[in-house]
């Protein structure tokens, strides 16, 4: 059970909420907290004292005065007027995300949201009945304003939302569940549309794909040194003493454990080579570095996740502060940071996979078929995984490079986070199939080294591969291997393998990394 505005906030814990395997609540010294707040707002607008968005208009509006009688028309102005959002609807999933994530920041009390709002929020949670988010229209400067007004719009009557796999007009559904439409009190909408949870779902989401992806990395990398007979030694303990950096001292000491015991290691001891091209040898240092950039973005996550972050902020009758917790900036940064991580994970990953087909290693036949030139092989395999890595790299410009000044020149400085988290998302979208490529060619590569036996861990990653993707001897429908592969990433069936067979001596940077 969570306490919303209660209970500290973590990623793990908002997919739990949105995949029902955790209940939300609203707690009683919660409610105690929202109602003081409710209070204190509409004390506010009864009384004389000017406030921004109680009873003034909104951005260059702030000095237009409203009269008592018709705050409450000016908040649904508010919700009806900034819901102009446009192109795809965002994914269900991500538009519950930024429901759980307003209802935790709503319920700290410093909002003057009304208890009657907040139960309705969690009804449509926990009904599963999704509003309609367009995913273009935010500029992440005052929060996100266009996808949280069609967010919350649905309160009104008005908008769509995602019922029963169908996109259906709200008042319609509501009408089919007897939900009366709310009129809204005074600061309602405000605190309702100025926030940043659009840019923190999606963040999220980046969190947690990124996280699967930097997990998969590691694994189908040990499995492609494996297969290519590379060395063990970059990734000595030792080594990585010598330049301490937690991301790669993470990554190597698991690339150590999961080459342990291997007879293709022991067979590798006396050969020839001097050392491995870098895709091989540097995983420490690339995986690692797009480990720290994740745990980066993680921490800024959760510290935003458990913020007020809307505005005004009201802390008493006489105290209320207009400030700028709704700016995206704190997220913008980091997120472009991990757009630049996740895309050079599928760098280097594609770099191993064309290695793997080049024929240079002992027992690997050029194309990874021992009879080519009838067949292709996993030539045009690779091929995807190069279109994949070129796609990410046009999308690493930083959408928080870019400030359009809006609203009239109140908001002369904007984050751009909303833009930067869809193309973050994108670029691990496309991580996950480039990674699946490289596993499709890793377990491949590895046929070759039977019947020497790999460690127990890449042992059983191989097998759980060969359970729906078989070896190839000749061309056949590669694209239909590749989205097996895809599957696996996505399902995860080789992190419980990893789960269940954790170094014997945990790295200490193991809490770092963990989800």
């Amino acid at each position: 059970m969570f306490k919303y505005g209660l209970d500290q906030l973590t990623v793990g814990i908002a997919i739990e909420i949105a995949n029902k395997q955790t209940k939300g609540i609203l707690a009683p010294e919660a409610l105690e907290k929202i109602k003081l707040s409710n209070e204190t707002v509409l004390a506010i607008a009864n009384g004389d004292k000017l406030v921004y968005g109680i009873n003034t208009g909104f951005g260059p509006l702030c000095n237009a005065i409203i009269p008592k009688e018709q705050t409450s028309q000016l908040q649904k102005n508010l919700l009806l007027s900034h819901s102009v959002g446009v192109g795809d609807p965002v994914d269900p999933f991500i538009a519950k995300l930024m429901l759980i994530l307003k209802v935790h920041s709503l319920a700290k009390g410093f909002s003057g949201i009304s208890v009657e709002v907040l139960e309705r929020m969690l009804w449509h949670i926990e009904e599963d009945i999704i509003p309609v988010v367009p995913e273009q229209g935010s500029v992440g400067a005052s929060g996100d304003l266009a996808p949280l007004s069609h967010l919350f719009i649905p309160l009104l009557g008005e908008g769509e939302v995602f019922y029963e796999g169908k996109r259906m007009p709200s008042a319609e559904v509501l009408a089919k569940h007897d939900k009366p439409i709310l009129a809204l009190q005074p600061k309602a909408g405000l605190a309702l549309i100025n926030g940043t949870q659009f840019i923190a779902a999606h963040a999220i989401m980046v969190v947690d794909k990124l996280h699967n992806c930097l997990e998969h990395a590691d694994m189908i990398a040990a499995m492609m040194i494996e297969g290519l007979q590379g060395s063990k030694m970059p990734f000595h303990p030792e080594l990585h003493k010598t330049r301490p950096y937690a991301g790669n001292s993470h990554v190597a000491q698991r690339i150590f454990h999961y080459l342990d015991n291997s007879e293709i290691m022991e067979d590798h001891k006396n050969c020839e080579k001097v050392q491995d091209p870098y895709s091989l040898r540097c995983v420490p240092q690339v995986h690692g570095s797009s480990r720290s950039a994740w745990l980066h973005l993680k921490e800024a996550v959760e510290i935003e996740i458990n913020s007020v972050t809307d505005n005004p902020i009201v802390f008493s009758k006489d105290f209320t502060i207009s400030g700028g917790n709704f700016h995206g900036q704190p997220l913008a940064l980091p997120l472009d940071y991990a757009c630049l991580a996740a895309a050079e994970l599928g760098n280097i990953s594609d770099r191993r996979s064309y290695l793997a087909l080049e024929g240079k290693s002992p027992g690997v036949p050029k194309l990874l078929l021992e009879s080519t030139g009838l067949n292709s092989g996993f030539m045009i395999v690779q091929y995807t995984s190069a279109a994949l890595v070129s796609e990410n790299k046009t999308l690493c410009f930083p959408a928080s490079a870019d400030s359009i000044p809006t609203s009239l020149g109140q908001e002369d400085h904007v984050s751009m986070g909303s833009i930067g988290g869809r193309k973050t998302l994108r670029v691990c979208t496309n991580l996950e199939r480039i990674l699946a490529v490289e596993l499709l060619i890793a377990a491949q590569a590895m046929d070759f080294q039977r019947p020497k036996k790999s460690s127990t861990v890449l042992d059983k990653a191989h097998a759980e591969v060969r359970k729906t993707i078989s070896h190839a001897t000749e061309d056949r429908l590669f694209g239909i291997d590749i989205n097996k592969a895809i599957k696996i990433i996505q399902e995860r069936p080789l992190r419980d393998i990893m789960n269940k067979n954790n170094p014997s001596t945990p790295s200490p940077h193991q809490p770092l990394f963990e989800l």
